[in-house]
């Protein structure tokens, strides 16, 4: 998602990510990748993280493993990295495993499962549930930028900013300089097919929310006649460049400011009482932290921050009346709510120290596209957005991909599944990082898609508490059934 707001939704992808981990970056060996083959040897998890960034003891019925993949897969039998595992062990008759993708593109599959499994018990009947840290992310080769996470955050919103973003891309390069040029989504996807011959599964069953839509897609291309049950959920189009994602995500977050601030008003809103007033208050107060940042402890809620803070609860009509209550509390003098969501959002533990989200997701991002946007052209996208949203308009304008050590590619962009098993695609009309519009244009391209479109708010419609949604995606990955052409579920 992310460095402020804006230069994520320039510089790097601003979808959905989930989890955090303190695990120190994995680092390649010299292990051949053959030795990778056959069953993953599964024992009790160690090390892992909490939303809160704390450490968590899972139930007994989670499981941690790994497996070797290439670092570079032109050289099969050089180096490898590994991949980190989380099971949960199917209740019932087992189907087989169902692999998920919670987002990003640097979003910790690891910690999420252990958080989310139980919002998926009713798959978790038939189906180990399985997720991982994909390459780059956390445990398995997570990147790592010598701790200059604050200079990403600081790089668009910073008048030097383009001098920001070139430090930290040297920082990554001097840390990870191995690692980045075999982290984009092509390589995950050769990653996702040795996961499957892992658990020992002919096809691959998949669940991919937001980014994991990406990283689905892209393996039913590569790996059409491996595809088993599949489910995009909140789906992403990846041939829209970086101009067209910012401007089409800004379009997508002033519609969810709009529809939260009108169910604030009707519950008696401490932010105004129009929706103009709502965003006018939102807007001083951010413009206010420009000059002056708000003390929380020792620590400050900067103008950057609280962009994010903002942002963060747009993603679900549940977390909205805590965008009224820490913007009000703001307002009186107390930004810990505030920065409390940014550090959800930027992966910041009590500590200090960050998950490799925002590393992560940079590094991904970069590498899959060989868009380079300059200082300038970056500037004038972040008014384009400034029209949109001003809320999401930056004041720096640090280029974030410009300056990256590691060469791009196009190839993730080139979406084709012809010859797969009929894919699941769904798409929310409320959503406001993966607008609708995302959903129905990567459903074309898929050729073998089948588009659900969910009526009502938030980004992650399986778990938006429709029940038709819910009933939908279960029918299809349990019983194989397959919903009707064009199908609509409710906002409820």
């Amino acid at each position: 998602m992310k460095k402020t707001l804006f230069a994520f939704l320039v510089g790097v992808t601003a979808l959905a990510g989930c989890g955090t981990t303190g695990e120190p970056a994995a680092q390649p060996t010299s292990t051949p990748a053959a030795q990778s083959a056959g069953t993953v040897a599964w024992s009790t998890c160690t090390g892992l993280t909490g939303a809160d960034g704390k450490p968590v003891t899972p139930d007994p019925a989670v499981e941690c493993g790994k497996v070797a993949v290439p670092l570079d897969y032109a050289k099969p039998a050089g180096e490898t990295i590994d991949l980190a595992l989380i099971r949960v062990k199917a209740t019932g008759e087992r189907l087989g495993s169902l692999v998920f993708n919670f987002g990003g593109p640097g979003g910790s599959g690891v910690d999420t499962l252990v958080l989310a499994h139980r919002a998926f018990a009713s798959l978790g009947t038939r189906y180990d549930l399985v997720s991982f840290d994909p390459r780059g992310v956390d445990r398995s080769a997570g990147v790592a930028c010598g701790g200059e996470i604050d200079k990403l955050l600081e790089s668009a919103v910073a008048a030097d900013g383009d001098r920001l973003a070139k430090e930290f891309a040297a920082a990554c390069e001097k840390d990870s300089g191995k690692v980045l040029p075999h982290v984009g989504t092509v390589n995950a996807a050769q990653d996702l097919d040795r996961i499957r011959a892992a658990v020992g599964d002919e096809k691959l069953n998949y669940f991919g929310l937001s980014y994991g839509t990406h990283l689905g897609a892209v393996y039913a291309t590569k790996f059409p006649q491996n595809v088993g049950r599949f489910v995009l959920d909140s789906a992403y189009d990846p041939a829209v460049t970086f101009e067209e994602r910012a401007v089409i995500q800004a379009t997508g977050f002033a519609q969810a400011f709009d529809a939260f601030s009108e169910s604030c008003i009707a519950q008696g809103c401490d932010l105004g009482k129009t929706g103009d007033e709502v965003e006018g208050t939102v807007e001083k107060l951010l413009n206010g932290l420009k000059d002056k940042p708000l003390k929380v402890g020792d620590r400050e809620l900067t103008y950057g921050l609280a962009q994010l803070s903002i942002i963060t609860p747009l993603y679900a009509k549940a977390t909205w009346p805590m965008l009224e209550q820490g913007a009000a509390a703001a307002i009186k003098g107390d930004g810990a709510m505030l920065l409390s969501l940014a550090d959800s959002y930027t992966g910041r533990k009590p500590d200090g120290t960050y998950s490799t989200m925002m590393t992560s997701l940079q590094a991904i991002t970069c590498v899959d596209s060989t868009e380079r946007p300059t200082e300038a052209e970056t500037a004038e996208i972040n008014e384009k957005v400034r029209k949109v949203f001003p809320i999401l308009a930056a004041d720096g304008s640090g280029a974030a991909c410009a300056h990256w050590p590691a060469e791009g590619s196009d190839e993730a962009k080139k979406i084709d599944a012809t010859g797969s098993a009929p894919i699941m695609v769904i798409g929310g009309k409320g959503d406001p990082a993966t607008p609708y519009q995302w959903a129905v244009s990567l459903n074309e391209k898929l050729k073998t898609g089948v588009l659900v479109t969910y009526e009502g708010e938030g980004h992650g419609a399986y778990l938006s508490g429709s029940s038709c949604v819910m009933r939908t995606v279960d029918t299809y990955l349990l019983n194989g059934k397959l919903p009707a052409a064009d199908t609509s579920c409710p906002a409820n």
